[in-house]
Formats: C-alpha cells, sequence, structure tokens
C-alpha cells in the first residue's frame, strides 16, 4: 500500500510539473521572409575563346598562341585594366578518328574580361573578333552596387517575415513580440541573367555602330528565417500600464 501511495505521489508530482513547463513554455511563432530587389545591370564578365583543329599537335598550338597574342595585345590597346581579364582554361587535345585512320588534335583557350562600361560591349565584341576569337562562351552581368542593393533585400526580407508573423499572430488574436532568433537563408543573394549559350563568331569588322546586347535585369534575393515571441497582450500596451501605475 505504502508502495502504491508512493507512486501516486511521483506520478501526480511529474505530471504537475510538466504542466508547469509547459504553461512556462514561451509562445513562439517561426515564419520565413524573402526580399527581392530587381535592377538594370551595368557590368558583365565575358567568356571568349579561341580554339583551333588540325593534324599536327605543334602547328595547331602555334596557330592558338598567335590569336591569343593578337587578343591580349587588343585588350591592352583598348586599356582594360590587367586585372580585368584573365585566362581561364588552356586545352591541347587529341583524338582518333576511326574513318580516316588518324589523330587530330585540338587547342582552346578560354579568357574571362571583366567589362565594367556595358557601353563599350559592341566595340569590344568586334574589336576581339578581328583579334581572332572564335567563340563566345558566356555573358554574365552583374551591379557595381552589389552590397547596396543586398543591404536593400535583407530589410525587405524581415519586412515581409514580420508581416506574416502579424498576419498569424491577428488570426490567432494575439501579438507578436521581441525577435527571438533570425537566421539568413540565402544561398545566393545574386541571381543574373547569364548567357552561357556558345556563339561561334563570324567576322564583324562590317558591322558598323549598332547595339547588339539586351541586358534586361538582375534579381538580388534575400531569404531569412524569424522566431518571434507571440504575446497575449501587445507589448506597447503592457508598458504603457505599467508606467500609468508607476505614475
Amino acid at each position: 500500500m505504502k508502495k502504491l501511495v508512493l507512486a501516486i505521489l511521483v506520478l501526480t508530482s511529474t505530471m504537475v510539473g510538466a504542466q508547469t513547463i509547459i504553461q512556462n513554455a514561451p509562445r513562439q511563432i517561426s515564419v520565413s521572409g524573402e526580399g527581392e530587389i530587381k535592377v538594370t545591370p551595368d557590368e558583365a564578365i565575358i567568356t571568349i575563346g579561341v580554339t583551333n583543329m588540325g593534324a599536327d599537335a605543334k602547328e595547331v598550338k602555334n596557330e592558338n598562341d598567335v590569336i591569343v597574342d593578337r587578343v591580349m595585345k587588343y585588350l591592352k590597346r583598348a586599356k582594360l585594366p590587367e586585372e580585368d581579364y584573365q585566362t581561364k582554361n588552356v586545352y591541347l587535345n587529341r583524338s582518333y578518328q576511326y574513318d580516316k585512320k588518324k589523330y587530330t588534335y585540338t587547342a582552346s583557350q578560354t579568357i574571362t574580361i571583366y567589362l565594367k562600361d556595358l557601353s563599350k560591349y559592341d566595340d569590344l565584341i568586334i574589336g576581339l573578333t578581328d583579334a581572332g576569337i572564335n567563340n563566345i562562351q558566356g555573358i554574365q552581368f552583374k551591379t557595381s552596387k552589389q552590397e547596396q542593393y543586398e543591404s536593400k533585400a535583407r530589410v525587405k526580407a524581415i519586412q515581409d517575415a514580420q508581416k506574416k508573423a502579424k498576419d498569424y499572430a491577428d488570426a490567432l488574436g494575439m501579438y507578436i513580440g521581441y525577435p527571438l532568433l533570425v537566421n539568413d537563408n540565402t544561398s545566393n543573394n545574386y541571381y543574373p541573367s547569364p548567357m552561357y549559350a556558345k556563339i561561334e563568331m563570324e567576322s564583324m569588322s562590317d558591322a558598323g555602330s549598332r547595339e547588339t546586347l539586351a541586358i534586361g535585369e538582375i534579381t538580388i534575393k534575400c531569404n531569412v528565417a524569424v522566431t518571434y515571441e507571440m504575446n497575449i497582450t501587445d507589448e506597447k500596451s503592457r508598458i504603457d500600464k505599467m508606467r500609468k501605475k508607476e505614475d
């Protein structure tokens, strides 16, 4: 009998303790928010390529090197800072043609150019084509005010999260309190409009003055997760009442 009474007391104590924990547990709500800024890009990263094929590895490589040398000299004449262009990949591949029973060699080199003035794009491409490039491997648009727009996107993301939390709280007849936790879930807050299709180039020396680049817009995003307190009364009203009592 004593053991039964002891077991009941322990069980009752455990239930009371659990109920106390539940009652004292903070009321919370977790929401996500997204901020999005669309801007017109003013910069671009252009990836160009030079490719040559032939039956002799040395000749193919030499042909490619001659063109690359002309490209580099053109970029210097165009007064692009040396830090704004860079060799990315250099290849010399051998492949066997079974129908002709002989080897062919392919030499290629890719160069990325950081163009900080998009108004120079057409002249740059014409000059590079005349220098000997035979493909454009991609154009990635950027903005020179990346950090500024990222900051604006973060503010919009928090405002979006706060609005969601308030909507839920209003539906529940409650009020949101202070934020308890904020997580930045942005994996990549820069969403460019890339053009990665490989474009085979022909002579553009007779192209004249024309506009051939539709830059469109790029999107900068921020995603956050915020956990707020949930209160039965409005925090501002509660503070006002406490001040009145003190007065």
